[in-house]
């Protein structure tokens, strides 16, 4: 780590490599496709984002991309990001200072439900509570994350409560506000697609929340204090003590 000691935003850094790492040991990535991105400036427009063609599994801190969202030549430069990614999180980080951290995947559990003819995700359980009212559906797929995609993605995130959008035909966006919230997130809303189209496959009724409980539990979610921070850290300690070099 000390060879990178010049890199700048070196601790988000770090949390965003372990992230991306920890995202393969889940199964949640995609070959060499889906970006996961952190703003580094106040307004939101500089950011870090996995470079084009790295497999997750690979990423380490130093390789990280540092992008301005409103330079035009961000695509004519040598190590220029995916396009569909620069349409994406170049066009969310340009326009919505609080998402300061965003992860798109195309994970199993998420972009089946991202199939299904009604893509909402019902208060079941504790976890699918955590999205309750906070989710999002984008019904008008039409094709890869270039400029249009992205800007009616864009207007679907306006609300800072909305956190997750389920992508139709297409995965899952999160955003959050610091790579730990976002990560952890991400690894409940899995979880919780799988639990929801588990209860479906059964073929039975389904026990869904009333309105003020699964409120309330997403309420609780917002304010347990320090358990997404707690979650990255072990993760940390566990890459660590495998030797992972994530954080170089």
């Amino acid at each position: 780590m000390n060879a990178h000691s010049n890199l700048t935003h070196l601790a988000q850094r770090i949390d965003l490599a372990a992230a991306f790492r920890w995202t393969v040991k889940l199964n949640l990535h995609e070959a060499v496709a889906n970006h996961f991105s952190l703003a580094v400036s106040d307004d939101g427009t500089r950011f870090l984002m996995n470079p084009n063609g790295r497999h997750f599994a690979r990423i380490k801190a130093s390789d990280l991309l540092e992008i301005d969202a409103n330079d035009p030549a961000t695509m004519t430069r040598p190590d220029a990001p995916d396009p569909t990614a620069w349409g994406l999180h170049g066009s969310i980080h340009r326009a919505l200072p609080h998402a300061r951290c965003v992860m798109h995947v195309h994970s199993i559990h998420a972009t089946v439900l991202a199939s299904l003819a009604d893509s909402r995700l019902p208060a079941i359980d504790q976890n699918t509570a955590m999205f309750h009212n906070r989710h999002v559906v984008d019904d008008h797929y039409g094709g890869m994350a270039f400029a249009d995609e992205a800007a009616r993605c864009v207007a679907l995130l306006d609300d800072p409560k909305i956190t997750t959008m389920i992508m139709g035909n297409h995965g899952v966006l999160i955003i959050g506000q610091t790579v730990a919230e976002t990560f952890n997130r991400l690894t409940y809303f899995e979880r919780a697609a799988e639990t929801y189209i588990r209860a479906l496959q059964t073929g039975r009724p389904l026990r869904v929340l009333p309105e003020a409980v699964a409120e309330k539990t997403a309420q609780e979610w917002e304010a347990y204090p320090g358990f997404a921070e707690a979650h990255l850290k072990e993760l940390k300690a566990l890459l660590d003590a495998e030797g992972s070099d994530y954080a170089a």
